[in-house]
């Protein structure tokens, strides 16, 4: 059977989108593994977006909670708010209580990815206090460390990520993730995939 990586993720300005792309293609270039793309819910009403000017969601489907019982491992990804996740994101984690009270995500692997406005505004923190949300669960947190080699030390372009897992800056909106900030989103969904095959065969 296929080992199943689920990249989930909630993007209001196609940011995070960009990313879970590559995270899912580095995913699915793993032999032996399924890689798959899910939004979660939005909880915005339309009017509410579009005076955001934010654009219509894309046509990757919506997840429910207990379709997260379905993958061997994970890849969650948000835009920041305050230096932590979306309110969006964290209405869908509120919602699998069912999953926590019977310990069904308890084993697997998950990673995280973000989106910031700025250079100081999160890189770190939104993915630090994400784990919470993995350690309840049972789940065991990915990060990247510097796995992802030189890239990891650029200093000559802005580049977004960290050791806990890839990033990029959206500043007012127009900036869109760099040529960098994608080959590392591509080597996390690797990563990720690459482990979570090892623990579900080891199992």
């Amino acid at each position: 059977m296929a080992v199943k990586v689920y990249i989930v993720y909630y993007s209001m300005y196609g940011h995070v989108e960009k990313l879970a792309e590559e995270i899912n293609k580095g995913a699915a270039s793993v032999e032996g593994v399924e890689a798959k793309l899910w939004q979660v819910p939005e909880t915005l009403p339309n009017e509410v977006l579009g005076k955001m000017s934010a654009p219509p969601k894309s046509d990757v489907p919506v997840i429910t909670p207990n379709e997260l019982s379905e993958a061997d491992g994970f890849v969650f990804g948000f835009p920041t708010r305050f230096g932590m996740m979306s309110a969006q994101f964290k209405a869908f984690l509120d919602a699998t209580g069912g999953l926590w009270r019977t310990q069904q995500l308890a084993g697997k692997p998950a990673g995280i990815f973000y989106s910031t406005g700025s250079q100081g505004g999160g890189q770190e923190t939104t993915a630090l206090t994400a784990i919470t949300q993995l350690v309840h669960h049972g789940m065991i947190f990915v990060p990247i460390g510097y796995t992802f080699g030189a890239g990891m030390f650029e200093m000559e372009q802005v580049k977004g990520g960290s050791p806990y897992g890839a990033g990029t800056y959206a500043g007012d909106g127009s900036r869109q993730p760099t040529e960098l900030e994608l080959q590392q989103a591509f080597h996390q969904g690797k990563y990720i995939a690459t482990i979570t095959k090892k623990l579900k065969e080891s199992a």
